[in-house]
C-alpha cells in the first residue's frame, strides 16, 4: 500500500458506546488487522479483508458526518504504519481523536495527540500477557485505561493492577462482559450489576463502564 494509504474495514456515523464520553457523537474509522484474538472480541470481522483508502478519502467520507468527535479503531489500528499520519490530518482539520488499541503496539508516535484508550487485556482475553505495560508511560491525564472483566478472576486481577499502580491515565475503566448469543461458554460473564457492587464493595477508584450502542441497537455491527 501507499505510504498515505490505510486498509478500513468499515467508516460510520454513531453515538461512542463507551468511555467517558459515552453518548457523544463520533465518526467511527475501524482499521483492518489485529495480531491478538480475545475470547471476548466482538469486532472479529475487523481480522481480514477492508477495502484500501487514503487519508484524503476517508477526511471526505467523515465530513458530512457534522462532528468534531473522531475514533479510530479496529482491529489494532496501530499495526499500520500510516495511522500516526492519519492522526495529524485529523488534527488538522481541528477533529479531537481518539484511539482505541490493546496497547501491545507502541503508542508513542500518537501520545498527546490522540486520546488514548488503551484496553489492557485480562486473563479470560486469553491474551493477558502484560504487553499493555511497555506503553504506561506514555499515558496522560486525558487517556484511559479499560479492563474487560468476564469472570471473578478478572475482577481480581485488574482490581490488584488499578492497587498496585500510580496511573497517570485520567480515567480507569471497568467493563463487564456478557458471552455473546450463540456462544454460550466461551467466557463465564459477569452482570453489571454484580460488577457495581464489587467496585463499591472495594471502594476502587475507577469508572463503571457499559456498552450503550448495544444496549440501544443490540450486538449487530451497525450502530456499534
Amino acid at each position: 500500500m501507499k505510504s498515505n494509504e490505510l486498509l478500513i474495514t468499515e467508516i460510520f456515523h454513531s453515538l461512542q458506546g463507551e468511555t467517558s464520553l459515552s453518548g457523544h457523537r463520533f465518526a467511527f474509522i475501524r482499521l483492518t488487522g489485529c495480531n491478538l484474538r480475545c475470547s471476548y472480541c466482538d469486532s472479529a470481522y475487523a481480522f481480514k479483508g477492508g477495502k484500501k483508502m487514503s487519508i484524503e478519502e476517508i477526511l471526505r467520507t467523515i465530513e458530512p458526518y457534522g462532528v468534531r468527535q473522531v475514533l479510530v479503531t479496529g482491529g489494532e489500528p496501530l499495526m499500520q504504519r500510516p495511522t500516526p499520519a492519519l492522526v495529524d490530518a485529523l488534527n488538522e482539520k481541528n477533529y479531537s481523536v481518539s484511539i482505541e488499541t490493546h496497547g501491545e503496539a507502541s503508542i508513542e508516535k500518537v501520545a498527546g495527540k490522540a486520546r488514548i484508550v488503551l484496553d489492557a487485556k485480562t486473563p479470560s482475553s486469553g491474551m493477558c500477557r502484560g504487553g499493555f505495560e511497555k506503553n504506561l508511560r506514555f499515558l496522560g491525564a486525558r487517556d484511559e485505561v479499560k479492563f474487560v472483566i468476564a469472570s471473578a478472576a478478572d475482577y481480581e486481577w485488574a482490581r490488584k493492577q488499578v492497587l498496585s499502580r500510580e496511573w497517570s491515565a485520567g480515567e480507569i475503566l471497568f467493563s463487564p462482559a456478557v458471552p455473546a448469543k450463540g456462544a454460550p461458554g466461551k467466557i463465564e460473564g459477569v452482570s453489571p450489576t454484580w460488577l457495581a457492587e464489587k467496585i463499591l464493595e472495594d471502594q476502587l477508584p475507577v469508572r463503571l463502564q457499559v456498552q450503550l450502542h448495544k444496549i440501544l441497537w443490540g450486538a449487530d455491527r451497525t450502530g456499534v
